[in-house]
């Protein structure tokens, strides 16, 4: 394992000193000097924390020797990021023909939905999960359909299906882009994201319900990005009118009041 001579590489490249690194990751300076000396070994909590804060991958923190890279082997591996959100290095999308050689949409039930992290590459998982199609959707694009649980972005309610169209390219993200995101740590959730890649390699999520905080995801625990395109629901959404809307509608509402009684008028 590297890590206490990559938190020491990785520590000197940013400028910074060791007191300075504890600050910021509101930790004793004792406490990070021992790990950078092989005093202690940081757990699974700090490594994540280490992760994040140097924008660097787990496992490159604990299995590559960042102090044997060159300058340019340096650039290169500080660019990887590009080549994984760009979808340039391999992205392994499973999917499933009908009898006409035409994909269908998987339906991921509820039941499945702990288990497609692990299996939504292995074609044995894909291929038992329930299909069908939607004529009005392109046949040269590929979907999915993921189960919402929760509140946090109505007037998509628990329970629904959100049909997504698979991403290859994260790059193209525009921000507020409603889209469902299977990472590593959090499963599958629905959220609109807003694109940080240039800064810190990460998307911020945020829900339409502003009762849930933002947070950020990193590339690095990202598996697939699929864009919203439609919603399946057994649910009428819950419309609320404003000021406005409520006032064009009493007047509609009046006037057609009003027509009706002029006609029972009229045949008095």
């Amino acid at each position: 394992m590297f890590v206490a001579k990559n938190l020491k590489v990785l520590r000197k490249r940013c400028k910074k000193s060791q007191e300075e690194v504890a600050n910021e990751l509101k930790m004793h300076r004792s406490t990070y000097s021992g790990y950078e000396n092989e005093v202690a070994t940081p757990n699974i909590e700090n490594l994540v924390l280490f992760s994040k804060y140097f924008q660097i991958s787990i496992d490159h923190l604990i299995q590559k020797d960042l102090a044997s890279l060159s300058n340019s082997e340096w650039e290169q591996f500080s660019n990887e990021w590009r080549n994984q959100a760009s979808g340039s290095s391999l992205r392994i999308l499973t999917s499933v023909v009908d009898q006409n050689n035409e994909e269908t949409i998987e339906l991921i039930p509820e039941k499945a939905r702990a288990g497609y992290v692990a299996g939504y590459s292995d074609p044995e998982f894909v291929k038992e999960l329930p299909s069908f199609q939607l004529p009005f959707l392109s046949k040269n694009k590929k979907y999915r359909a993921f189960p919402i649980s929760g509140d946090s972005m109505p007037p998509v309610v628990s329970g629904s299906y959100v049909v997504g169209e698979f991403i290859q390219d994260w790059t193209t993200i525009k921000n507020g882009t409603p889209c469902i995101v299977v990472s590593k740590e959090d499963g599958i959730v629905f959220k609109f994201l807003y694109p940080h890649l240039d800064e810190n390699q990460t998307f911020l999520l945020v829900s339409s319900n502003p009762q849930f905080e933002p947070y950020s995801v990193h590339l690095s625990s990202i598996l697939e990005i699929w864009k919203f395109v439609s919603y399946i629901s057994k649910e009428i959404p819950d419309v609320r009118l404003d000021d406005n809307d409520l006032s064009v509608a009493y007047r509609n509402l009046h006037q057609d009041i009003f027509k009706i009684l002029s006609r029972i008028d009229s045949k008095a």
